[in-house]
């Protein structure tokens, strides 16, 4: 039995072949990345899943337990993160259901909505990111100056595509 190619390489080869050799690195790289992606988005879903909690979910926590007092607006909470308000006011509903965190109405303005991490919720964070420092982040299999050029790449990338201000 022979050794198996990579699809995507596969895939640029019949890129060029279909005459369209000029973007086929630019199709290999952007599949790569969804990949890349879905690769990581599964094996960090494994991890959290015996905290009880999606990467959204994680990624909401880890927010409000940086932020300086523990709690922002629901509103900034989709700002920082860049998702919907939808998916932050979802987010939110559950981890308030499992008691990770609280809502109040946000006093300064009188129509935002606070989320707060509760005592619970910031052990469970830091419990969790233990687990993905240790499993994952600490774990990208490039070289140290290579996971710092690639990250400093896809920033450049990011940007062009106006995900954030400059």
């Amino acid at each position: 039995m022979g050794t198996a190619r990579d699809p995507i390489e596969l895939a640029r080869d019949n890129w060029r072949s279909a005459g369209w050799a000029d973007s086929s690195d630019g199709m290999a790289l952007v599949t790569s990345v969804m990949r890349v992606q879905q690769v990581l988005l599964t094996t960090i879903d494994d991890l959290l899943r015996p905290f009880g909690l999606t990467f959204a979910r994680f990624e909401v926590l880890m927010l409000l337990h940086f932020s300086r007092v523990g709690e922002l607006p629901v509103g900034k909470i989709g700002e920082r993160l860049q998702v919907h308000p939808a998916s932050v006011t979802n987010a939110v509903n559950r981890l308030e259901g499992a008691g990770h965190v609280t809502r109040r109405p946000n006093a300064d303005d009188g129509r935002s909505v606070l989320a707060a991490i509760t005592a619970q919720g910031r052990a469970l964070v830091l419990d969790a990111a233990a687990t993905l420092n240790a499993e994952v982040f600490l774990n990208v299999p490039l070289p140290a100056a290579a996971r710092h050029d690639l990250y400093e790449l896809m920033r450049r990338w990011r940007s062009e595509f106006e995900d954030f201000d400059e």
